[in-house]
């Protein structure tokens, strides 16, 4: 893998590779702010608007072990670039929706290639650099979704407000061709994996350590999207302040997770397993503490902060599964966001039950403190079970 990489500028080859994470970003975080404008355009409620999200959460749970499996022969270089071509194709309908239904299906397309991107383009960073460096490296490629949060989602839910909400869903298309340009210019040239086959990827479900890495950021980074899908609605309804602010919260948020993003990479290079339990106990508390301070937006631009600390969770996870998927790579880091966004999909689903149920916006902080706690106790199962079958790989990221 390094032999091949060592005509790339790894510094190009990491920007290119942010791009493409900073227009999945856009998308992903900018479609939760769009909600209440979407809701009204499209005539349909807030819980009822929110399974927009869910439906491109299921495109990522399916298109990432489905792609990863059957195109792992493939020249990663070449691998990318089809993927964000599917990326803007995806986005490009979702603009054009004539209905809700239409959004549904549109937004399910866009997520087919998201988690099978990041899988490869983590994979691509991590051949770059030496290995006592590779999660510090995966994190500059995922740095370009926290800047998404910092710059293209408030921009997008400004044009929502001014252009209307399509107008964000064709920036994104946009940044998905700009992506394919510069990971054609800068992406390295590899033959591919001539020995990779879809029963050799498939093998990685077979170990017990990958479910159990996936399950912790599917249950355990569900908090925070519990929270995030309604902030917007949160600012408006519950802190009482106008839609014009929304934008400078939701640039708070995506400051905590860059943040949050290359602080818990650099501290995950020296301590894996601490740094992922120290991240969800973060979380847990941060969350906990949502209901008491939306009410005042001093207090909630605050939590919003130490909230989005919390979406640093990722790149250790990664990190790990690399550590116990064997030969089967590009599966496991594809997997890795496919549970992420089952964690996309089962928070704001959560959190739209129990408003739905009348505890009101806030208890999506309760719902998301209980997630993280579940996301942390199958975490401190996979430790020990790792112990007792005394993996090499494992005993040393203490």
């Amino acid at each position: 893998m390094g032999s091949q990489s060592h005509k790339a500028h790894p510094a190009l080859v990491l920007f290119a590779l942010s791009v493409g994470a900073f227009a999945i970003g856009t998308t992903e975080f900018a479609s939760m702010s769009l909600l209440p404008f979407f809701s009204r355009d499209l005539h349909i409620d807030l819980p009822t608007a929110g399974h927009a999200i869910s439906a491109y959460a299921l495109g990522v749970v399916v298109g990432a072990p489905l792609i990863a499996a059957f195109a792992a022969r493939l020249p990663r270089r070449t691998l990318l670039i089809a993927l964000m071509a599917m990326f803007a194709v995806g986005n490009g309908l979702s603009a054009l929706s004539p209905s809700y239904h239409w959004m549904l299906l549109f937004r399910f397309l866009s997520g087919l290639p998201h988690g099978a991107y990041f899988g490869v383009a983590a994979l691509v960073a991590a051949s770059l650099v030496p290995i006592e460096k590779r999660t510090l490296a995966i994190a500059k490629v995922m740095s370009g979704l926290t800047i998404a949060t910092v710059l293209g989602v408030p921009v997008a839910n400004w044009m929502g407000q001014i252009l209307g909400w399509r107008s964000g869903f064709f920036v994104v298309c946009a940044l998905a061709v700009l992506t394919m340009s510069l990971v054609a210019l800068y992406a390295p040239r590899d033959a591919g994996d001539p020995k990779a086959s879809p029963m050799r990827e498939l093998s990685a479900l077979g170990k017990s350590q990958v479910w159990l890495t996936l399950l912790t950021g599917a249950i355990g980074f569900g908090g925070l999207f519990a929270v995030y899908t309604y902030v917007a609605s949160t600012m408006i309804e519950v802190t009482h302040v106008s839609e014009t602010l929304v934008p400078l919260i939701l640039i708070v948020f995506g400051l905590g997770m860059t943040v949050g993003n290359l602080v818990v990479a650099w501290l995950a290079d020296r301590a894996l397993n601490r740094t992922v339990i120290g991240i969800l106990v973060w979380s847990a508390v941060a969350l906990a503490l949502f209901p008491f301070m939306a009410g005042n937006i001093w207090s909630l631009s605050l939590i919003v902060f130490l909230i989005g600390i919390g979406g640093g969770m990722g790149t250790p996870l990664q990190a790990r599964l690399m550590d116990v998927a064997g030969d089967a790579q590009t599966l496991a880091a594809a997997l890795h966001h496919s549970a992420f966004n089952i964690a996309n999909a089962l928070g704001p689903w959560l959190g739209g039950l129990s408003i739905a149920a009348g505890y009101g916006l806030v208890s999506t902080g309760w719902i998301g403190c209980a997630l993280s706690l579940g996301g942390l106790a199958i975490y401190l199962v996979a430790i020990a079970t790792a112990r007792r079958s005394a993996q090499p790989a494992l005993v040393p990221c203490e």
